[in-house]
């Protein structure tokens, strides 16, 4: 645990709570803009992030915010440090990157503070930052230490390669990715993710997170990535020209967010479009590992056309005995009949949830596009679900509603 903030540090950064909620996204931009300058931080990121309407920039202002807010508060924070740590886990970050930060967060503060941004001010958050960054550099020593010391594990980039690909839809392919050296990989939590790195046709390296979408297996891990029309391409790199055979770099799993290991009350597994890639895991995993826990998989899909893996999840429900199955269309094709192709058409809401599932008693996880999230999570708080009950995974930046 590092060295406590003195009480004048802390006062100090309570008092600049207001113009950090007033100029946090531009401080933070300033930083980005820093940051960036220098070829091997570049290299660090997952730039698609950087899009999005500036949601990387908000979510970051929304979590120095919150960091404000609660520094005289340890508790409120660990979830925000275990976030970030696994987060960095995944891009490789490591203790010598963290002195950029600081100097491109400290110079990025006096630029647009301008004259507000005392030497008082800045020597405060100067020791703010680094209590932050040497707890991360901590759990982050503590992460990777575990994965070093377990069967199949690594850090930083290992090499694998593409063993094969299955169209699970119109929009959807699977990878199954194996090691290059053909050892055993460390075992994931399912519902956590990879961070892959490769090398587009134009020979930009990007890096992207994918959520492993099945149990682990010792031997390969599977991805199912939607193709988005959208972006800098690295979805669509995948679909289009990667084959089998190809050669790919990745991180060790990472992400805080799993189906427990010791999870006795009965799961609901929400998702959405891609989203269904960890609840695949953890409906994989709890058929194999978990003959006694009851589970029910609520699927929000366009229509058949973008719908993924409906069979393999119906034939898992059916050998476990205990996972029941729902799907939503929101736009069915002329070819989709309720009853034969899903359950239901509109959009999974609390109405349905409270009455088709055990909604007192159970954990929901969820996984999907913003807005689904927004709705439901937002919906269950409101229902009264206590939020340890809840636990959800982003595609992208936490946006500013959920991270608050």
């Amino acid at each position: 645990m590092p060295k406590a903030l003195s009480a004048h540090t802390i006062a100090i950064i309570k008092a600049s709570v207001p113009v950090i909620a007033t100029h946090g996204p531009e401080i933070i931009k300033s930083m980005y803009d820093r940051l960036f300058l220098d070829d091997h931080i570049r290299a660090l990121f997952n730039h698609s992030n950087q899009g999005e309407g500036g949601s990387q920039v908000n979510a970051l202002a929304t979590a120095i915010l919150a960091y404000a807010r609660n520094i005289d508060k340890l508790e409120p924070l660990l979830p925000l440090v275990e976030r970030i740590a696994q987060k960095h886990i995944g891009y490789n970050i490591l203790p010598e990157h963290y002195p950029f930060v600081a100097k491109a967060l400290l110079d990025a503060i006096a630029d647009v503070l301008r004259e507000a941004a005392t030497p008082e001010l800045l020597n405060a958050w100067r020791d703010a930052y680094w209590f932050l960054a040497d707890l991360l550099k901590e759990r982050e020593a503590d992460l990777r230490r575990r994965l070093e010391e377990s069967p199949g594990g690594w850090t930083g980039w290992r090499q694998f390669y593409i063993s094969d690909r299955i169209k699970e839809s119109g929009v959807i392919t699977s990878f199954i990715l194996r090691p290059m050296d053909e050892k055993p990989v460390v075992r994931h939590q399912p519902g956590q993710y990879l961070t892959l790195r490769f090398e587009l046709s134009t020979g930009i390296e990007v890096k992207r997170n994918y959520s492993i979408s099945s149990a682990p297996n010792d031997e390969t891990y599977r991805i199912s990535v939607k193709r988005e029309a959208a972006g800098s391409g690295g979805s669509r790199h995948l679909h289009d020209i990667a084959m089998i055979g190809d050669t790919i770099h990745l991180a060790p799993p990472a992400g805080d967010f799993f189906l427990e290991a010791d999870q006795v009350r009965p799961v609901i597994l929400l998702s959405a479009g891609v989203g269904l890639t960890p609840m695949v895991s953890m409906i994989e995993t709890i058929d194999t590992d978990r003959p006694a826990l009851e589970a029910h998989y609520v699927h929000a899909a366009l229509n058949s056309a973008t719908h993924a893996m409906d069979q393999h999840v119906r034939s898992i429900a059916k050998s476990h005995g205990n996972i029941a199955v729902s799907t939503f269309y929101s736009e069915p094709g002329t070819q989709d009949v309720v009853g034969r192709s899903h359950d239901y058409d509109g959009f999974i809401n609390i109405d349905w949830l409270r009455n088709h599932t055990p909604f007192n008693d159970a954990d929901f996880y969820l996984c999907g596009p913003k807005p689904f999230l927004r709705s439901l999570v937002d919906g269950l708080w409101e229902a009264g679900v206590e939020p340890c009950r809840i636990h959800f995974e982003f595609f992208g930046p936490s946006d500013e509603l959920l991270a608050a």
